[in-house]
């Protein structure tokens, strides 16, 4: 009989999960940014071409909410073109299923404190009050117009 036991701390394998996971993401997301620059542009980083539309003018930093947790977007300035991404929608802080999430736990009867905890808990950020109430009113309007 072997005397070696092997123990498994679960929580360090989740957090580390956890990251690598948000770093896949947010690895993945930034790579489609800059693609999405370079086709807008026609012409690759640091590439001389006659029919080059615009030019790159550096990132700028914005956090988003995904499922995952907060990632951070390094969105790419242009100059002589704006820059409109069809991955994410202009403004936009949370992916979609975050917000449906968030409205359904508010419709579910989850006071507004509790959704904020529980956002906190999952996804590392806390959200406001104020953005649940907007999420609900965009959610009732959108039910009054169908």
């Amino acid at each position: 009989m072997s005397s070696d036991i092997i123990q498994l701390n679960e929580d360090l394998i989740k957090n580390n999960l956890k990251d690598l996971v948000r770093d896949s993401v947010e690895e993945t997301l930034n790579a489609l940014l800059d693609h999405e620059a370079d086709e807008l542009v026609r012409a690759g980083k640091y590439a001389r071409t006659g029919d080059r539309k615009g030019y790159r003018s550096g990132h700028y930093e914005r956090n988003f909410s995904t499922t995952s947790s907060e990632v951070k977007l390094r969105v790419p300035k242009l100059k002589g073109i704006q820059f409109e991404t069809a991955i994410i929608e202009r403004y936009k802080r949370r992916e979609c299923s975050v917000e449906e999430a968030l409205i359904e736990m508010y419709l579910a009867g989850v006071s507004v404190r509790r959704v904020e905890d529980i956002t906190e808990t999952l996804w590392g950020t806390k959200v406001s009050s104020g953005t649940i109430s907007n999420l609900n009113q965009k959610a009732y309007h959108s039910d009054a117009k169908d």
